[in-house]
């Protein structure tokens, strides 16, 4: 047998052991419409604190729960149900062109290992927001986040760990920025997947 024969029939017995214990079906392209969906929430989110017709910011440093808070946690929560829909029709269309099920054996353990930390995370920022703590819900959520993406990242692409990394150290940098979690949010939630994205769709989509 050729070595060039040789080394095709390592990279097949490769790609079937990923297969076989990673969910490689993930999309760079769900990635890129995360991060423009935060765009456009933090967009929204600034206007409704610095510059809509009740600054939120101000009363909430007056110790004062404006509606318009609630309007701030529907973004929040607009922005997530737009990227988990994106997410899981992108999945679903790369499952089916890689032949892996969706709802497998490997699907299952990542998602209960990205799902822990997120669940605990959110948690205990609603913990947070219920007892006036704002200033660390924007740290927070990138934290939680960050740990919830390497704890994933063991059944799913490598490239998902370093992201992960990059969330929480801009969480730690974020605690220490008092004011500007918006600011972190947006970066991290916006700008780093529009990058991991687009670095995932041209290395394992195309």
């Amino acid at each position: 047998m050729k070595e060039e024969e040789i080394q095709d029939e390592l990279v097949s017995i490769r790609r079937l052991m990923e297969r076989s214990s990673k969910f490689i079906s993930l999309s760079g392209l769900s990635g890129i419409l995360a991060g423009i969906y935060a765009l456009i929430g933090a967009g929204i989110a600034y206007f409704l604190m610095y510059r809509g017709p009740v600054i939120v910011y101000k009363s909430l440093s007056l110790g004062t729960y404006p509606p318009t808070l609630i309007y701030l946690m529907l973004v929040a929560v607009g922005v997530l149900a737009l990227s988990i829909i994106s997410g899981v029709v992108l999945t679903l269309r790369k499952a089916s062109k890689n032949g892996q099920p969706v709802w497998g054996k490997v699907s299952k353990v990542l998602f209960f290992n990205m799902a822990t930390p997120l669940v605990t995370g959110g948690i205990l920022i609603l913990i947070f927001i219920d007892r006036g703590y704002y200033g660390v819900v924007g740290p927070s959520s990138l934290i939680f986040y960050g740990l919830s993406l390497i704890s994933a990242s063991n059944f799913t692409f490598t490239d998902v760990k370093y992201l992960g990394l990059c969330e929480i150290v801009l969480g730690l940098i974020a605690a220490c920025f008092p004011g500007y979690g918006l600011l972190f949010w947006a970066i991290g939630f916006g700008v780093l997947h529009i990058v991991y994205g687009s670095l995932m769709y041209f290395k394992y989509d195309r």
